[in-house]
């Protein structure tokens, strides 16, 4: 017993955030059947040159697609009118349908909303798109650092005052996918009350607002905000002796008196606020914390009880033991033998775990099995299959 067992998705999506978003479902137990398009599963073959593969590496390489697992793959064309009809019968016993597409796109291909619902009421329909399905910039093209400009958060990112930057890890996807799967489960609940389904809106743009809410907060003049960058003495990033980097969060100003007499500081313990100073200070802190190695560094935090960790690259943040016990490393058997390695499921549950993960099968692994469910004959499924 899973905590979403029982609970039907229809996966449309192609890119990260809503990927993110069914990954997680499925991962909490959810049955998610993924629409595979063979026309964009050759495109991305032949741009990432995996068309010269043999089908075991491209089996290998699949097990390795982290947002792929526990996912059933059906190789079906959306767009044939015998497509058509076998993916409207897996929507009318799905409870969810998310997709990816800019809006318009999936009403083109005969899967809109309005036509949707009312082939099944009960559907709950996620549309994971970058600015939304309404406002001047719907239909508006555009990945992650998009969605972060138009919410004020790119400006805000990085250390150069003068400078954008881009944040280097998916912030606006994975936060939209999270969101995503927040909106599915609350129409999930509204469903048991109202018997209806609805659609969930997620735009990129309006999940990266909530990136400016600390500002928002703290500066009711925002033309006095600070600018961007860590400009607090009591929080930085150091390079110790070996090169190797170091971060602390002493922001407490228990924690700060702690950290600046371990250091041998002590004179900074009671000008913690004194803004005019931040930059001498950290430019003290950052001499004294070149004179050890991390190692050294660690040792001596630790013993304090401050606020610090070692910047791991990804290598050593996979084998990490606290990473390891809380089983967000995990090493899967892989397709032909071996192991592929992923990241955990992050949301734990003590009564209903996450699924046993399974790593992505083959594109159309599923497919027969699938359309047997749906009541189609072999013939059936051989002429359905001889149009793709």
């Amino acid at each position: 017993m899973t905590a979403l067992t029982g609970l039907k998705v229809v996966d449309f999506s192609k890119f990260l955030p809503g990927p993110y978003c069914t990954w997680l479902l499925a991962d909490l137990g959810a049955e998610v059947i993924r629409i595979e398009n063979p026309r964009e599963l050759a495109k991305q073959r032949k741009v990432f040159g995996w068309d010269k593969l043999s089908d075991e590496k491209n089996a290998r390489l699949r097990a390795h697609d982290i947002l792929a697992r526990n996912k059933q793959s059906v190789l079906i064309d959306p767009g044939s009118e015998a497509g058509r009809e076998a993916i409207h019968q897996l929507i009318a016993q799905a409870d969810i349908l998310v997709e990816d597409y800019r809006p318009g796109v999936m009403a083109g291909m005969g899967y809109g909303w309005p036509e949707m619902a009312a082939l099944n009421p009960r559907l709950i329909y996620c549309s994971v798109t970058l600015c939304g399905q309404t406002g001047p910039y719907a239909r508006k093209p555009g990945h992650d650092p998009i969605a972060l400009a138009i919410a004020g958060a790119l400006g805000r990112i990085g250390e150069d005052p003068d400078r954008p930057a881009f944040p280097g890890v998916p912030v606006a996807d994975l936060l939209s996918g999270s969101n995503a799967v927040i909106g599915i489960l609350a129409a999930v609940i509204a469903r048991s009350t109202t018997g209806a389904g609805q659609q969930v809106d997620v735009a990129m743009s309006d999940s990266s607002l909530a990136l400016i809410g600390n500002v928002l907060s703290r500066n009711p003049d925002l033309a006095k905000a600070p600018p961007k960058g860590m400009h607090r003495a009591d929080s930085g990033i150091w390079r110790c002796a070996d090169g190797e980097w170091l971060v602390t969060t002493d922001m407490e100003p228990r924690y700060w008196r702690i950290f600046v007499e371990t250091i041998g500081l002590p004179d900074l313990a009671d000008r913690q606020m004194d803004r005019d100073s931040w930059p001498a200070m950290k430019d003290r802190i950052a001499a004294v914390m070149a004179t050890k190695t991390l190692d050294e560094w660690l040792a001596i935090l630790e013993a304090a009880g401050t606020q610090f960790a070692p910047v791991l690259t990804i290598a050593q943040a996979l084998d990490d033991p606290h990473n390891r016990a809380r089983k967000m490393v995990l090493d899967l058997p892989a397709p032909g033998g071996g192991t592929v390695r992923h990241t955990g499921t992050p949301i734990h549950l003590s009564a209903t775990p996450a699924a046993t993960p399974q790593v992505a099968r083959p594109a159309g692994a599923d497919t027969r099995r699938v359309l047997e469910g749906l009541g189609y004959s072999p013939a059936q499924i051989d002429a359905l299959e001889g149009t793709l």
